[in-house]
């Protein structure tokens, strides 16, 4: 048994001693980190903002932004100063001269007296763009919309190398403080796009527990980061060589070039780690409640999922939440791969799950609604089955899926197709950002894009974004005439 056990030691001892080695070697390939990847801004601690208001924490963000342009943009070396860099403020996608920097946080405020707030948290390595559009539909029905900006984004991706799930988890609360305080009366809402819904998610799960939080009476989420590849655990593993100042690109999964003004491309261990976190606090929280009896106190959540998304498990969604849930008015809509004829042949047929196996068997808690091909033609129709029935009601669209799109992703589901960063036919009578990337029909020669073209092909908007407001808005009290 001794013998047995000492192979294993030398078996665990040579496989970490290789990764070490692995990664420290193919941490000295490419060129050196910029100031972004480098220059970590000073957040609110969790401490500093579990007692912090509104203001305090507008004023901490204006001292953030302006380390970066200090630290970074000011100091950026002629080499770094280019068309594609977002630190530069030479650069057309310099996010400070634009006419409203979405890097930031916001509060959109309606035309009378607001009949409700909804509080919106966006995603990991994103910022409060991404979830604009739906502040302004809720803004639009006389709601009060407070959009915010974890510690973390909006600035540099080093930032979130020192970033921990307490502060995000804090700043949550925060923001749900600072909407009560505004709107005391009328509902409240969750809006949570992936690593944000994980937040929104672990709010209202705590709300039940903790009195002293405002509970929602309703949770949406876009593409809810509930699960992601168990790997993530172990990603830690491969930063270890970044103990080591000359190894310091270890400490990073993605060092690419940030030409969005909006959302970080480079992505560091420390975010898989605090995003894998995350999940667990949400998992372990809701198995809890499930286990006391108290999950029947946790308001309904409407949840838009594709259902192929190589970001998050979108299984997870499935049978750590939604087969979870009481009976409460939920509903879980799910966006399949479009199976029109043209696009078949190509689709891999194991990409997607297999949602009769998936899903528990009707009659379910919840109601599912599937949008998906009509035949093999590109038309679309809605597929739902209500909480409690066995019956599923087809429902015809008045939408198509576009012939150049064989699938909706994770990061499209918040953005509309005339969206004028992602969209596919962006709208440029409005805000324009310097850049249109989901217009960018990436064709031509290897070697010369700063990108990988992979990245420019993934789809960056949702064909059916009408209709997920319309669902949305189903739920909202209408404005006063």
């Amino acid at each position: 048994m001794l013998i047995w056990l000492k192979w294993l030691a030398i078996i665990v001892a040579v496989v970490l001693v290789t990764i070490f080695a692995v990664r420290a070697w193919d941490s000295q390939r490419g060129a050196p980190l910029g100031l972004w990847q480098t220059y970590v801004p000073h957040e609110l601690t969790a401490e500093e903002l579990a007692t912090a208001d509104w203001p305090t924490w507008l004023r901490a963000e204006d001292a953030v932004m302006n380390e970066v342009k200090t630290a970074v943009s000011d100091k950026l070396p002629a080499a770094d100063c280019t068309l594609a860099n977002r630190y530069c403020p030479q650069s057309p996608i310099y996010p400070p001269k634009f006419a409203h920097d979405w890097n930031r946080s916001y509060i959109l405020e309606p035309a009378g007296t607001p009949v409700g707030v909804v509080v919106l948290l966006h995603g990991l390595t994103d910022a409060p763009y991404s979830v604009r559009s739906v502040a302004q539909a809720y803004q639009a029905r006389g709601w009060l919309a407070v959009a915010l900006r974890l510690p973390g984004h909006g600035t540099v991706p080093a930032a979130l190398t020192k970033i921990t799930t307490a502060q995000w988890r804090a700043a949550t609360a925060l923001a749900v403080r600072e909407a009560r305080r505004r709107v005391p009366g009328g509902p409240l809402h969750l809006v949570g796009y992936s690593n944000g819904g994980a937040l929104a998610l672990d709010y209202a799960l705590s709300a039940i527990t903790d009195k002293t939080l405002p509970q929602a009476g309703r949770v949406v989420l876009m593409s809810p980061q509930v699960g992601i590849t168990g790997a993530a655990r172990f990603a830690g593993v491969a930063g270890w060589p970044a103990v080591f100042p000359a190894f310091a690109k270890a400490a990073w999964l993605d060092l690419l070039p940030e030409y969005n003004p909006f959302k970080y491309n480079s992505f560091p261990i420390n975010a898989a780690r605090q995003s894998f976190a995350m999940t667990q606090f949400v998992q372990h929280a809701i198995d809890a409640r499930v286990a006391d009896g108290r999950i029947k106190e946790m308001p309904p959540v409407l949840t838009f999922q594709s259902v192929v998304d190589a970001t998050v498990d979108m299984s997870a969604t499935v049978t750590a939440l939604y087969n979870k849930l009481p009976a409460n008015g939920s509903e879980l809509v799910l966006v399949d791969m479009n199976r029109d004829a043209v696009f078949k042949p190509l689709l891999v047929a194991s990409a997607a799950p297999n949602l009769d196996k998936l899903l528990a068997p009707a009659p379910r808690t919840y109601a599912v609604t599937l949008l998906t091909n009509e035949g093999q033609a590109n038309a679309v129709a809605a597929h739902n089955t209500p909480a409690g029935s066995t019956e599923t009601a087809v429902v015809p669209l008045d939408v198509t899926w576009p012939r150049e799109i064989y699938s909706v992703g994770h990061i499209a589901i918040p953005f509309a197709l005339d969206d004028p960063l992602y969209g596919t036919v962006p709208n440029t009578s409005g805000e324009s950002f310097g850049i249109q990337l989901g217009a960018l029909a990436v064709r031509g020669e290897r070697g010369v894009l700063v990108v990988p073209p992979s990245l420019l092909m993934r789809i960056s908007a949702n064909p059916f974004h009408g209709y997920m407001i319309e669902r949305i808005a189903a739920d909202m009290v209408p404005s006063p005439q």
